[in-house]
């Protein structure tokens, strides 16, 4: 008797386990049983991110792994594919007195611009940012040199700042200076005006960046520090900007990247050479003098500038975004 009430027990409790004890089989999507979808084979997704993969990867990916192989030829522009010659480009590139002339102007142009881009666009969103009457006509007068293309910029600055220029002009017959400036002609005012450039043609474009970010500034902080006597420029340090940090940290790395491929503005404002002798010349400018000439030019050369060229713009975004980041802590 004893047996038989301690075997229903037991049973009970194994009963009462199964009953009770989670399953362990994964639970599974449940299959389609009507609609289009059942009749969707399971690569149809993939059709549809098909144009933009093939786009990346025959204009990004291809072109990128493209000019690594090339870096370690001697690829001429219209010779083929040149011969394998090894690390020779880069050891010709560590010896290359105008590659690292090359590197100063573009780093020196990076260090200038980029807090320049950072600062200034944030301040001009600030002042435009409120609600004023034809606020939205400064807007559009900022945002204008965005649309315009470079090339027609350049030839404007070019006009403007040349010996006989409407700013040397002005400048001699209110008797500031004795002899036209070099704008143009001498290296490092020449760099200084193509930054000026830069920055001007980036000001309306960095400021719709912290449009936005200033709208998702919570309006209390203004008011809390209003309260405690806070002043518009302690309201500017203290409130707008760790508000806008990160986008102030997005600004400095595109801008970064922006100024480390600085072409067109060198090109015509210092001419074809980059500046009397080559001396203004950026990265980019000597990679298109050394690579493109259909006589002297060496594709394979360039190639391993150009990967110096990814290396140094990898680094200045991976310095920024640590930058950003011990602030932020």
């Amino acid at each position: 008797m004893a047996t038989d009430v301690y075997a229903g027990t037991l049973a009970a409790g194994e009963q009462a386990a199964r009953v009770t004890r989670p399953s362990r089989t994964r639970s599974r999507r449940p299959r389609p049983t009507s609609g289009a979808a059942l009749y969707r084979p399971w690569w149809t997704p993939w059709l549809w991110v098909a144009p933009a993969i093939i786009v990346i990867g025959v204009f990004g990916v291809f072109p990128f792994l493209n000019t690594i192989l090339l870096s370690f030829t001697d690829a001429r522009p219209l010779g083929g594919g040149g011969d394998w010659v090894g690390l020779d480009n880069y050891s010709r590139m560590v010896a290359d007195p105008a590659f690292w002339l090359a590197v100063r102007n573009s780093v020196l142009y990076a260090v200038v611009a980029v807090p320049l881009l950072v600062v200034l666009p944030l301040m001009l969103a600030q002042l435009v940012y409120k609600k004023v009457p034809a606020i939205g006509f400064f807007r559009t007068a900022f945002y204008a040199p965005v649309v315009a293309s470079m090339v027609a910029v350049a030839l404007v600055w070019q006009n403007l700042v040349s010996e006989n220029g409407p700013i040397n002009t002005a400048l001699t017959q209110v008797g500031i200076i004795d002899s036209p400036i070099p704008f143009l002609s001498d290296t490092t005012l020449l760099l200084l005006t193509a930054i000026a450039l830069t920055v001007w043609k980036g000001l309306g474009w960095y400021m719709i960046f912290y449009l936005s970010a200033l709208a998702s500034v919570p309006k209390d902080l203004y008011e809390a520090a209003s309260l405690d006597g806070a002043g518009t420029f302690r309201q500017f340090v203290h409130v707008t900007v760790p508000g806008v940090r990160l986008t102030m940290l997005l600004v400095g790395i595109m801008s970064g990247i922006g100024s480390l491929r600085v072409f067109t503005e060198i090109y015509i404002l210092g001419g074809a050479t980059g500046g009397v002798g080559g001396q203004a010349r950026t990265l980019p400018f000597y990679i298109r003098d050394v690579a493109l000439d259909p006589i002297s030019g060496n594709v394979g050369y360039g190639a391993a500038i150009s990967v110096a060229l990814f290396v140094l713009t990898i680094g200045l975004a991976v310095a920024s975004h640590k930058l950003g980041s011990k602030e932020e802590d």
